[in-house]
């Protein structure tokens, strides 16, 4: 395997696979089985997810809602999914841990990053809930965030996308994949990897992002491997 360590990087959209809504279950159990993989093959796993498919708190905050308690509800959705996954993952043999910025003892482990490292240390998947723990960041500033405190080697960021393209390739026939980009490349041109502060977080500590579909059976595989799957964005 290329990667010792990674921050696997879901959005919480994906999880609800063909509906509207909610959580699909062929859909996590298959992020299960791949993940499932990687623990078997000796990667150390941290996950992040998101909670678009339960409550995104900047489309309440544009209805209406306080934009610091729309943010506070969608890092609960956050725990929500991480659950759902833990649930996936111990159905299938392998070990977790829940731990969440936001305590709620009853169901997770409180972040604390020695105890996280262990845990990976120790073949445990580490799923991280409640984003930061703080409004205003995203789920991918969280992921950037414990990537570089668990000294991941790579955060993998699971789209439904095969990688960056130089225009969004669901509207525009023309766009163009990169195999490789620079940091320096996607702020020139524009492009949308992650949101501003994850992304100066990763390009600040030199922490390289590959974006994959992580929705095809294998690719996560595919990425720990080597192969040229998805983009990587590098210095």
């Amino acid at each position: 395997m290329k990667y010792n360590r990674i921050l696997l990087k879901l959005s919480g959209e994906a999880l609800m696979g063909d509906q509207q809504f909610g959580i699909d279950n062929n859909r996590i159990s298959q992020y299960a089985q791949d993940i499932k993989v990687a623990v078997d093959n000796g990667v150390q796993v941290g996950v992040v997810i998101g909670g678009g498919n339960i409550f995104r708190g900047v489309q309440a905050s544009q209805g209406g809602m306080d934009r610091v308690q729309g943010d506070y509800m969608g890092m609960l959705a956050t725990v929500i999914n991480g659950m759902a996954l833990q649930a996936a993952l111990e159905a299938i043999g392998v070990q977790t841990r829940l731990q969440t910025a936001i305590k709620m003892e009853e169901v997770a482990e409180p972040f604390i990053r020695r105890k996280a490292i262990r845990h990976l240390e120790k073949g445990r998947v580490v799923i991280f809930g409640a984003g930061t723990g703080n409004p205003y960041f995203t789920t991918d500033s969280a992921a950037s965030l414990r990537a570089i405190e668990i000294e991941a080697d790579v955060i993998l960021k699971g789209t439904r996308v095969d990688g960056i393209y130089s225009a969004d390739p669901e509207k525009d026939a023309s766009a163009v994949k990169f195999d490789t980009i620079t940091f320096n490349e996607v702020y020139e041109r524009g492009l949308n990897v992650m949101d501003l502060t994850a992304f100066t977080l990763c390009n600040e500590n030199k922490l390289p992002i590959i974006v994959f579909d992580m929705n095809k059976q294998g690719n996560l595989a595919k990425v720990l491997n080597g192969e040229r799957i998805g983009t990587l964005v590098d210095a």
